[in-house]
Parts: C-alpha cells; structure tokens; sequence
C-alpha cells in the first residue's frame, strides 16, 4: 500500500449517488406510467435505466481507479467485505420471504382451504366449498382458478442447469485459485468458461419459459402455483443475469492485469454473490421443481 497505509481513508465528495437517485427515479415513474397506460411509459423507463447503466460505469469505475492508486487500505478492506456480506444478507433475506410464501402456502393455506382443522372447515365452507388441496393446484376451485395446466419437471432443462450452476462454482473457484497462486492463464480460463455457464443458464431458462407459456399453458395467471413458480424462478434468472455481468467485468479486468494476489476483493465479491447464486438455485430445483 502507499500513504493511505496508516489513516482512515474518507472518500470525496461525488455526484454519483445524485446521478443514481435520478435514474431509479426515473425507472420507477416510467413503469407507473407504463402500468397505467401513458403512451410515455417506456420512453422514460429506458431513459431512467440508461441513468442507472451510465452511473454504474462511472461510479465503479471511480473506485476501481481509486483502488487501483493504492488509495485502499486494510480498513477500506474490511468496510468492503461487511458491505458485500450485508447486501448478500440482504439477498438471503429477499428470497426468504418468497421461500416462505411457497411453505406458508403448501402447508397452511391449502390444508385450510379443503376443511383441515377448526380454521379450514370454516375457511372451506365460506369460501371454497369442495375445494381439494393438492400441490400444485388443478383448477378444481370456483370459475376453475388457476386454469388447466402441465407442470415442468425436474429432469430436464431444470437439472441440466442445476449441473450447469453447479460447474460453474467449480470453475470460478478455480479460477480464484489461479489467481491466488498468480496463475493468469488459470483466472482467465476459469472465469471464461463461468461466464459461458452463465449465459448458458439463462439461454436455457428463457426456452424453459417460452416452453411453459405456449405448450404448458404455466404462467403467472394459473393461480398460485404460477405466481410462485415465475416470481422464485425470475428474481433468480435476473440474479444469475447480474452475476454472470459481474463476471464479465472481472473477465475484462483480469484480462487487463487489474488482480493480484494480495489484492483482489472485487473478484472475491464477484464469487461470494456467484455461490449465493448457486445455492438459491439448488433451493429452488428442490422446492420448486422436484418435491
């Protein structure tokens, strides 16, 4: 390290987090004008991600410069790795509250909903009278809620991605163990191959879904069964879209010389949020797909 060794590093003043506010805000008035029909809707939606995509570069580039002239100490460090394991926690707990929906649903509301208990015989007669619990739910309820449809399995693109998901945690390891023993070639190598698996999960996951909604008839209105499945399996495609961009980057920067051994929590923050990923997934292939 340089000067900054020895004092409590306190950054500039920067126009970022202005910058940012601007594009979320813009995002966010853009999809409430889009939900209610103004013709401008998307206009100012893809005016207000442009913001955000043009803040990101700006802002982590500051700090990648920033690091890079030996501004960073081992304080800095430290307030790097509590920041990226808080937002992981933060992460953890965003896909617990969904998680939690699918249990509360499969063990409380249906039983409760075909007479089991006090409650769900009071529940069955008022509002689903000779309503059947089954998971996942048939249109056997009134007007046929949920609608007729076919599930999707566990074994074939789901457990083909499963394999891709969990390869590519092999790679990105090894790919920090090249660099860990300054082994370029192996970094590079590793993470190429981690972002292919990447891209891969995601071309293979939106076929998946072409494949529900036009021959399975699954989508996000057959009933309850459809709202969980696309809202557990679409935040973590989006997550995998995010983590496979990361990647991307420390594939630029690694390719530029950016990494050493000693220095290199950018990557180990990239492959933090990559295992995340991994192991929500395997949640996912067994509560959603496969029990």
């Amino acid at each position: 390290m340089t000067h900054a060794e020895n004092h409590y590093y306190v950054p500039n003043g920067s126009h970022w987090p202005m910058v940012g506010s601007v594009g979320v805000a813009s995002l966010l008035i853009g999809f409430a004008s889009l939900l209610n029909g103004a013709s401008y809707g998307p206009t100012v939606m893809a005016i207000g991600a442009a913001i955000i995509v043009f803040m990101l570069f700006g802002w982590f580039g500051t700090v990648i410069k920033e690091g890079r002239s030996g501004l960073y100490n081992e304080q800095v460090d430290r307030s790097f790795r509590w920041g990226m394991f808080w937002f992981i926690f933060s992460e953890v707990m965003f896909f617990a509250a969904f998680f939690s929906a699918l249990f509360y649903t499969r063990e409380f509301s249906l039983p409760w909903l075909s007479g089991e208990g006090v409650k769900g015989l009071i529940t069955n007669a008022t509002l689903y009278n000779g309503y059947e619990a089954m998971w996942p739910t048939d249109a056997n309820g009134p007007a046929g809620i949920g609608g007729h449809y076919e599930v999707l399995g566990p074994w074939g693109i789901p457990a083909i991605n499963t394999l891709i998901l969990l390869s590519s945690g092999v790679t990105v390891t090894w790919a920090h163990w090249g660099l860990k023993e300054n082994k370029r070639s192996h970094l590079i190598l590793g993470l190429l191959i981690t972002v292919i698996l990447g891209f891969s999960f995601l071309f293979l996951q939106a076929k998946e879904y072409i494949h529900a909604y036009h021959e399975l008839h699954l989508t996000l209105d057959t009933g309850i069964y459809g709202s969980i499945f696309f809202l557990l399996t679409g935040f973590h495609g989006m997550h995998v879209t995010i983590g496979a961009i990361i990647l991307t980057v420390m594939l630029i920067r690694a390719i530029r010389g950016h990494f050493t051994p000693e220095h290199h929590f950018a990557f180990e923050a990239a492959a933090w949020y990559w295992h995340f990923v991994d192991v929500v997934w395997l949640g996912l292939f067994i509560f959603v797909y496969w029990i």
